[in-house]
């Protein structure tokens, strides 16, 4: 399915960042306008960060075991609000 600005579809990237006093965390991801008011995230599984998760025994989390936790950080966020709003739209 073609998107962009040619195609009459938006898409674009968001970023989230924090810092504490225990340094900087950041995640990205793209996003795609599925019709008039609703955006989603292009790829769940491509959430790029610097975060590493640690699971319940001090192991660091794998790229696919982190990315059901980096998805529930995502779906945390109101990061679909914030493109509404870039984009001049209101969420359905």
């Amino acid at each position: 399915m073609p998107v962009g600005p040619a195609a009459g579809t938006a898409a674009g990237q968001t970023i989230w960042a924090a810092t504490s006093a225990e340094g900087e965390a950041g995640m990205a991801w793209d996003w795609i306008q599925i019709c008039r008011g609703v955006v989603a995230m292009a790829d769940p599984l491509a959430v790029v960060t610097n975060l590493r998760l640690v699971g319940a025994e001090g192991a660091v989390l794998s790229a696919q075991e982190a990315a059901l936790f980096l998805n529930e950080l995502v779906s945390a966020l109101p990061w679909q609000q914030e493109v509404h709003r870039a984009l001049g739209q209101r969420a359905n």
